[in-house]
């Protein structure tokens, strides 16, 4: 039985330090090997190095660019699991899938799901909004239409653009699927 006095928080952070390095090694190896990253967590063996290559270069483009790849999407998701926070992307995409639900019959069940998730005061996964955005989409989730989130969702978007997204521009993960597409393209060429 562990006791709150016995707590050691540097063990802690260093276990979470190490997790969070074979998290990127294994996400690194992956794109060095040449898998494509897939948004389910499976990866697969990817033959156009050069889409690759374009792609991940696209990303620094604009992050409505990394937003509508899936490997964008998936990068973007690892990165912030490594900063301890993919809870405003997760919401994001859960809106997203939200907006797309074929069944209208499904959209109030799936808002209050959303509503308790994301955005509830203690939520499991809380994103940071402002307290006029919450009640306000409080408000539109009774109602449950297709852009019920569509504040909130704006809010956490703006957010990661102008906070998540410059930091992950500049990562080592980046950095290194860059590298390694340029390595492979190299290759390509020479080949």
């Amino acid at each position: 039985m562990m006791y709150l006095n016995s707590f050691n928080p540097d063990a802690f952070l260093c276990d979470k330090a190490k997790e969070l390095r074979s998290s990127i090694g294994t996400f690194i190896h992956k794109v060095d090997v040449g898998h494509k990253i897939m948004p389910s967590g499976l990866y697969k063996k990817k033959d156009n190095h050069r889409n690759c290559t374009k792609e991940a270069m696209k990303w620094k483009e604009s992050f409505n660019q990394l937003l509508s790849s899936k490997d964008g999407l998936s990068a973007f998701r690892t990165f912030l699991k490594t900063e301890f926070s993919e809870e405003n992307l997760e919401f994001w995409v859960a809106c997203e899938d939200y907006k797309k639900t074929p069944s209208a019959n499904k959209l109030p069940g799936k808002a209050q799901f959303i509503f308790q998730e994301f955005l509830q005061t203690g939520a499991p996964r809380e994103v940071n909004i402002d307290h006029q955005t919450r009640e306000f989409t409080r408000q539109q989730v009774a109602v449950a239409s297709r852009n019920c989130f569509d504040a909130a969702q704006e809010h956490t978007r703006v957010l990661m653009e102008k906070d998540s997204y410059p930091r992950f521009l500049k990562s080592p993960l980046y950095q290194q699927v860059l590298a390694q597409s340029s390595i492979r393209k190299l290759k390509i060429s020479f080949t």
